[in-house]
């Protein structure tokens, strides 16, 4: 009986013995192995819900080799099952296990950049979402109506809701967040300066505005004339003068615009032709900056009514049409 006794005593001993090691063993496996992976840097999306089991499934399916099991008793023994956060991942040759479960709890995501730049057109900007591999498409063909619902615009056109600037997001962000957060910059922005604006504009909304400013972006790239541009509309709004603005003009022509504008395009009636309409064109006519923005609420004050292209980026300012003439067969007859 003692024998018996002491024989069992010894297997619970060397139960022990091998059950530490092969814990050990296993923890080694987890923290020091390299998962093998299908190329030297996988991406995947974790989508939100998702428990450790689903997770495992996710990986292997992006080209992760992670044991299912495993990963449940590694990420519940940890006790990081609960910090696991949905987004987008990489996993990085060399990555153990254990590194890509802590990169997971900590919410260490992929994140990547997506630019909307000033003067872009709306159908640019929705262009541009569409072909980036990055954004998660939700959109399809949904109309300019319904996007501006969704996001809870009162507006009935799209073009110049959406500030200009560059947006960093994880991968796997959907097209319509990426537009809600340009929308509520936007919306933001114009409102601040709005309520900062100078007295006396014969601007009676904040999206008129939008408006001129848009007009302001796409007729100089010039920084230093931006003000000045800027007050000449001013100026001729006051009086009562046609804009008289050739961006304005291409975009009412829309695809028809072949890179040149001619005399018969000056003269042919769109809702955006402000040779042919008074004051300002219905809705922008692009996403209009910052810059421009600050240079329609806080104009250089001059007399200038007209300015044309130097040719180099740079405006010339006249006060009256005979100045005005001169500077254009200056500038431009002479040039052609």
């Amino acid at each position: 009986m003692k024998k018996a006794f002491s024989l069992l005593i010894w297997l619970l001993v060397l139960l022990i013995i091998v059950g530490g090691a092969a814990a050990a063993g296993a923890w080694w496996w987890v923290m020091k192995r390299p998962v093998v992976l299908s190329a030297p840097t996988v991406d995947y999306i974790i989508e939100q819900g998702s428990g450790p089991r689903q997770i495992a499934l996710t990986m292997r399916e992006a080209g992760i080799e992670v044991n299912p099991d495993v990963f449940v008793a590694v990420s519940r023994f940890s006790k990081q099952d609960k910090l696991l956060q949905a987004g987008a991942y990489e996993a990085h040759e060399g990555d153990t296990l254990w590194r890509i479960l802590q990169r997971m709890a900590n919410g260490d995501m992929t994140q990547t950049r997506l630019t909307f730049v000033e003067g872009w057109a709306y159908k640019r900007l929705r262009d541009t979402l569409r072909a980036d591999p990055n954004v998660k498409q939700t959109l399809g063909d949904m109309s300019d109506a319904e996007l501006l619902a969704l996001l809870g615009s009162d507006s009935a056109h799209p073009e110049g809701l959406f500030y200009p600037d560059t947006y960093v997001f994880t991968r796997g962000t959907s097209d319509i967040d990426i537009l809600r957060r340009a929308y509520q910059a936007q919306q933001s922005l114009l409102q601040e300066m709005w309520d900062n604006r100078d007295p006396n504009l014969p601007l009676k909304t904040p999206y008129e505005a939008l408006i001129l400013a848009s007009i302001v972006e796409k007729e100089t790239g010039h920084g230093a004339d931006r003000f000045r541009v800027a007050g000449v509309f001013i100026n001729r709004l006051k009086v009562g003068m046609l804009l008289q603005t050739d961006p304005t003009v291409i975009y009412g022509m829309g695809d028809k615009y072949d890179g040149k504008i001619r005399k018969r395009d000056l003269q042919t009636d769109t809702p955006w032709n402000t040779y042919t309409r008074g004051g300002l064109p219905p809705t922008p006519i692009a996403n209009a900056g910052k810059a421009s923005l600050e240079a329609v609420l806080h104009p250089e004050q001059h007399n200038f009514y007209y300015f044309v292209s130097r040719g180099d980026g740079t405006s010339e300012f006249s006060r009256n049409l005979a100045e005005h003439n001169r500077a254009v067969s200056k500038y431009i007859l002479r040039r052609n």
